[in-house]
């Protein structure tokens, strides 16, 4: 029994050398060894073979399989609703003054389109891959390719389960006690440049090593258009670890309700050394207050930018959808950033409908890897005469584009809320706008 535990021992010593010596460190002052790197060319190798397998079995069988739905509606390009009933009644031009029975058609196949497969419940689900990455867990379909696949999926299991999950926890272990610790420490400190750079250090080495343990490879582009003090910058909202990427490549002073429990600690913890803005449940429903101590932040230019996801909610890496006004009333400089995820390493989407917090960590760190792009877009400020509403809209564009995600003008509230009768009653005006002819109504 000695043996075995001086076996334990020594394995557990060399391991905690290994990711302290080869990864922590290094992490801790932005060095890379190539490790990740050496790492990511054999993924992807390994994940090109099993795609070519896939495909190589997949087209065996194409003839006795009938093609399989994607989950999207394919739909006629986007028109008027004038220009669609106008097509559906036997006199085209004559959309105005009476009312046809076919224009029910119209209606109707709208209503079996939401039913089915809308364009809003899509985006609050997982994307869906176009091969499979050997994660069961992105492929509900799986069947039997061959015994060399199913070999190389059980070994995947063996590697992501028994090895990089041990090492990740240990690393996210380390980073948040050293966040706690480091932010505790610093903010004992008076307030001086000293102690806003030493809390800046402590911040930076913390997520470095958070994003080591979720084995991120993030490239950032447009470095020059990087959110500085005093301003705000806005993303679109794929994950909590959203968080983490940005604030990999610099600090930025967080807002959100104050917690309990654990993340309650750190964010305690966090405030002594950085002004981040957090609000009690009961202050969250004060849209005055809030703004007035957003404001208050945004008008030291000596205070890190304040990092805000006007969604207000996941969506699944794919689009980017409806942008709250709050952000864009603030005033001050809004620095766009757009974040893309490369779903074939693992998907970062948090389904907080589906999965707690603790079981979505768990995903993600028996995920192969998080992969995704990081675009800092030029700063903007509103326009004179712009209210907050189209400002929102033109970041939320220029977002989407960059980002290669599709824009929807629905809100993300969605996801738990009922559609709100003002969508139902402009349509309802729209067609009564259509059929009377009153442009006023």
């Amino acid at each position: 029994m000695e043996d075995v535990g001086d076996i334990a021992i020594n394995t557990f010593t060399v391991f905690l050398f290994v990711v302290v010596a080869f990864i922590l460190l290094p992490s801790m002052f932005g060095i890379s060894l190539g490790i990740t790197e050496i790492y990511m060319k054999i993924l992807v190798k390994t994940l090109e073979w099993a795609t070519l397998k896939i495909q190589k079995r997949t087209q065996e069988k194409k003839k006795r399989q009938s093609s399989a739905s994607n989950g999207i509606i394919r739909r006629d390009e986007a028109t008027s609703m004038e220009k669609e009933i106008g097509g559906l009644r036997k006199r085209p031009n004559s959309c105005h003054g009476e009312f046809e029975l076919a224009d029910v058609f119209y209606f109707s196949r709208k209503g079996f389109e939401a039913i089915v497969d809308d364009e809003v419940t899509q985006r609050f689900s997982s994307e869906e891959l176009v091969s499979w990455n050997l994660l069961t867990r992105t492929n509900n379909n799986f069947q039997y390719i061959s015994l060399r696949l199913t070999l190389l999926w059980g070994i995947g299991v063996f590697i992501r389960y028994c090895i990089l999950l041990p090492m990740r926890i240990t690393l996210a272990s380390i980073g948040l006690s050293w966040l706690v610790i480091g932010t505790t420490l610093v903010g004992q400190l008076p307030e001086s440049r000293t102690k806003n750079k030493l809390s800046e250090l402590v911040h930076l080495m913390c997520y470095r090593i958070c994003c080591r343990g979720l084995s991120a490879t993030i490239r950032y582009h447009n470095l020059e258009n990087k959110p500085k003090k005093g301003g705000i910058c806005v993303a679109n909202h794929t994950s909590p670890i959203d968080v983490v990427i940005l604030a990999n490549d610099g600090c930025y002073a967080m807002v959100g309700q104050i917690h309990g429990g654990l993340l309650g600690v750190i964010q305690r913890a966090m405030v002594k050394a950085c002004p981040h803005v957090w609000f009690e449940r009961s202050e969250m429903k004060d849209r005055h207050l809030v703004t007035k101590r957003l404001k208050d932040h945004v008008s030291d230019k000596n205070k890190l930018p304040i990092l805000i996801f006007p969604e207000g909610t996941c969506i699944n890496n794919t689009s980017v959808m409806m942008f709250k006004k709050g952000s864009f009333e603030i005033g001050g400089t809004i620095y766009p950033v757009a974040i893309k995820y490369n779903p074939q390493f693992g998907d970062a989407f948090w389904n907080s409908s589906k999965y707690s917090m603790v079981s979505y960590l768990l995903r993600m760190m028996t995920s192969w890897a998080i992969v995704c792009s990081v675009w800092y877009l030029p700063p903007v400020t509103r326009q004179e005469g712009e209210d907050a509403v189209h400002f929102a809209n033109r970041v939320k564009s220029d977002i989407a584009r960059q980002g290669g995600l599709v824009e929807l003008s629905w809100d993300g509230g969605l996801k738990r809320a009922k559609v709100k009768d003002t969508f139902k009653e402009e349509q309802q005006k729209n067609y009564s706008r259509m059929i009377v002819g009153d442009e006023s109504s």
